[in-house]
């Protein structure tokens, strides 16, 4: 059968929805004013509200994402499993035994004791008493004191017991320190010590040919003193003026500046009191040098021997700050000699009639020394070490 086509034009009912044809004016089922709903319809339009969007899934493609899900998280676990144990081996628990420490014994330190060694005492030497000897005299000549001598020989304590010949221990003699040599100038810095300078102040209208004329001082010596390139100078500049630099005066006869007194001499060597027991031992005497001396000047040592009764006395002079006592000098008894020295600056002034140099002190005298000098041997008189 075919189906059946309507032969007039129909419409639905808005309200229950059956079929009536197109110019009926009322439902017949609900009986609902179609002219009225068709006015309405045509005025307004529906109003509808927003929908958000929708995904369609079909069942397919919902397990496939579930399966890919599934396979990355297996994954991830096993790849932290490889992190975390790359070997692949299962760690086997291995136990921990605990020991027990039994504590030992610590044995005390035992602090030793220090035990002071003395220094030995300097071995004394031998001296036969000679004619004339005394406990004073041979103290004196040792640089000891009489009541050494007493103990060191368990004499009386006047010491009026000695004879010729007798065998005395003498003790060694305590050494005195040394003087550190002073420091001295070098011949620059002694002639710029002992130039005199002034400073002067530039008034408005000097120039430095000006100062140079009324200080009677070159002008390059200026210049050299005060660091100056050029002859300009300003007013309020301080200017240094060496004195001793000025032009000689003028006249048939100018007076050498006589240099200040030197200083005195620091003594070097021998220390004071040294003891010389041999007759060849060689004496040297050394000071310390005062400065650079002029050509007309030098040291003046002195060698007194204060033993002899006669006074025997040595003055010599030298360049160098070194003097070996000669073997003249040398005492001609087995007795010891205390041999006294010092030293100062000389000048020669002149010539005597003979030809030899006139000298006159040019400085202060050092501090005198003293050695003990023993002199030529005697049969039987040897002093023993």
């Amino acid at each position: 059968m075919s189906p059946e086509i309507p032969s007039k034009p129909t419409k639905l009912c808005p309200t229950c929805g059956t079929r009536v044809s197109a110019d009926a004016t009322h439902c017949l089922v609900c009986g609902a004013n179609l002219a009225v709903a068709e006015k309405k319809q045509s005025g307004s339009k529906p109003v509808q509200g927003s929908r958000m969007p929708e995904i369609t899934l079909s069942l397919p493609a919902i397990l496939g994402f579930f399966t890919l899900f599934l396979a990355i998280g297996a994954g991830m676990v096993y790849f932290a499993m490889i992190r975390s144990n790359p070997t692949g081996i299962e760690p086997t628990l291995t136990p921990t035994v605990t020991s027990t420490i039994t504590p030992s014994i610590t044995p005390t330190e035992v602090t030793p004791t220090i035990t002071n060694t003395p220094e030995p005492s300097p071995t004394p030497f031998t001296y036969k008493v000679a004619t004339g000897d005394t406990c004073s005299s041979i103290a004196y000549a040792f640089g000891i004191s009489i009541n050494a001598v007493v103990l060191q020989n368990d004499l009386p304590a006047a010491c009026d017991t000695l004879y010729v010949g007798q065998s005395l221990l003498i003790p060694q003699p305590t050494p005195t320190a040394s003087p550190m040599p002073t420091a001295t100038l070098s011949a620059l810095e002694a002639t710029e010590a002992a130039c005199t300078k002034i400073d002067y102040q530039v008034q408005d209208n000097d120039t430095l040919s000006s100062i140079s004329a009324n200080y009677n001082v070159p002008i390059t010596v200026l210049k050299t003193y005060n660091g100056l390139v050029n002859d300009t100078v300003r007013s309020g500049q301080t200017i240094v003026i060496p004195l001793c630099e000025r032009f000689a005066t003028p006249g048939p006869s100018p007076t050498p500046t006589i240099p200040p007194p030197y200083p005195a001499p620091v003594l070097l060597l021998p220390p004071d009191g040294e003891p010389y027991l041999t007759s060849d031992q060689v004496i040297s005497l050394q000071w310390a040098a005062i400065g650079t001396l002029r050509d007309n000047e030098a040291y003046q040592i002195t060698i007194m021997d204060i033993t002899d009764g006669s006074g025997r006395k040595l003055v010599d002079y030298v360049l160098d700050t070194k003097y070996v006592v000669p073997t003249s000098f040398r005492p001609g008894d087995s007795r010891p000699h205390v041999i006294r020295w010092w030293v100062n600056a000389a000048r020669q002034t002149g010539t005597d009639d003979n030809g030899n140099p006139i000298w006159d002190t040019a400085g202060v005298s050092s501090d005198y020394r003293d050695f003990i000098w023993i002199g030529s041997t005697q049969p039987g008189v040897t002093p023993t070490p």
